[in-house]
């Protein structure tokens, strides 16, 4: 009965969808979008509004969203499942502005279908000074650069980076609050945040994975209701962005992972995860060559009798380099783009070397993604990706080499 319930819930947020955008199509006097370039320069900190809404003057608040498909073809040591068709994700925004000053928003992602749903942002944010700002529910925690801008149509590639979802369980979103702001001088603009959340929960050791995983410690079902331990996670950034060049930040998480005590008993010591994070973008040649990017690190406290196979440190790091081949009017697209670039990226998930023989321990990722990207409008992609990569085991037995022919789409709407 729940599941009918929830699904009854969803049917109704897509029909008021449909009526909205029917409602624009019958009178521009009612409806309205308010269109932003994808890949227009900001603060990685502003990407979740930094998005097109449809707005009306019937209604007290903007809806948008965006869609991501593809087709793949993989093959691992030259066996392969052949092709498949994969919906990514769709995803649903409501943004409103209640009263001056106080805003509020929220991003429902339907993955693979429907088969997870999830609320991944759903926050209010109050103004008392541009360097004020206090915000409050399921807030996107500001590690890295990907996790707060991750939107499928801002990016030429249609996997996400390996550390952003190996090392930073991206998308990473945690109720709780918190302050941010900004500071503008001339051509500097310099933004902050920090948040105490919930946080990460025993399964980062204790999971399927036979890995230490972060990602596999975000999945707690009751994070939205209660801490797993009762102790915050606690997330902080530091952006600066000079308007010509580019932008750099640093952010930090920390926070206690484990259950050390059950009903005010203590059962074990406190044992923390710790992530520190370095993302950079950049624009040269009149806005053709961008490059951006991001270091992961990651630090894990472990339990002494813990084998060898679960890695205290790991690290990873990603560098996108894109350059705009033709800008042109297209097939009817007034400032259509073709972009050409390529990703490489690496990951290390257990950073260290065997107590026993003093060898590198393996477990690590490498791979080099060129892509083909056109983009008849800045809201929409359409994208030709090969990703070739090598692993290796926890042994450093003979590497594995995979590879992947991509082709998609992504677009707000």
């Amino acid at each position: 009965m729940r599941k009918y319930i929830f699904n009854f819930k969803i049917l109704n947020t897509l029909l008021l969808f449909a009526c909205i955008h029917h409602v624009h199509g019958q009178s521009d006097s009612l409806a309205r979008r308010k269109t932003n370039d994808s890949i227009r320069p900001r603060l990685n900190m502003d990407a979740i509004y930094n998005r097109p809404f449809l707005t009306s003057t019937k209604l007290p608040v903007a809806i948008g969203g965006y869609i991501e498909a593809n087709t793949q073809y993989r093959s691992t040591d030259g066996v392969s499942d052949g092709l498949h068709f994969q919906m990514r994700r769709m995803t649903l925004f409501v943004s409103s502005t209640m009263s001056k000053k106080i805003k509020f928003l929220s991003e429902l992602e339907f993955e693979e279908g429907t088969k997870e749903i999830n609320l991944e942002y759903c926050a209010m944010d109050i103004e008392a000074h541009p360097l004020l700002n206090f915000r409050g529910g399921i807030i996107m925690n500001p590690i890295g650069a990907f996790n707060q801008n991750h939107d499928g149509p801002r990016w030429d590639f249609i996997d996400r980076p390996i550390c952003a979802t190996g090392i930073i369980p991206s998308t990473l979103s945690n109720v709780g609050m918190g302050i941010h702001g900004k500071y503008f001088s001339h051509l500097w603009i310099v933004g902050y945040e920090f948040y105490l959340t919930n946080g990460f929960d025993d399964k980062v050791i204790n999971n399927t994975e036979g890995r230490t995983s972060l990602h596999a410690g975000k999945e707690n079902p009751e994070k939205f209701a209660q801490s797993s331990n009762g102790m915050p996670l606690s997330t902080g950034k530091l952006a600066i962005r000079h308007r010509n060049i580019g932008e750099m930040g640093f952010s930090f998480m920390q926070g206690v992972y484990n259950t050390w005590q059950i009903e005010g008993l203590k059962v074990d010591h406190k044992r923390k995860a710790t992530v520190f994070a370095v993302d950079y973008n950049t624009t040269m040649l009149n806005n053709k060559l961008t490059i951006m990017g991001e270091y992961d690190r990651a630090m894990v406290e472990l339990p002494g009798n813990y084998t060898q196979q679960f890695g205290s440190l790991q690290w990873g790091a990603y560098t996108d380099v894109i350059y705009t081949v033709i800008q042109k009017k297209m097939f009817g697209w007034e400032k259509a783009k073709l972009n050409m670039g390529a990703r490489f990226e690496w990951v290390d998930y257990n950073d260290g070397r065997f107590r026993e023989t003093k060898t590198n321990i393996g477990d690590d990722i490498k791979a080099i993604v060129p892509t083909i990207a056109f983009r008849p409008s800045g809201t929409t992609v359409i994208r030709l990706n090969y990703r070739y990569e090598w692993s290796h085991d926890l042994l450093n037995n003979p590497e594995v080499k995979s590879q992947a022919i991509q082709f998609g789409f992504s677009s707000y709407f």
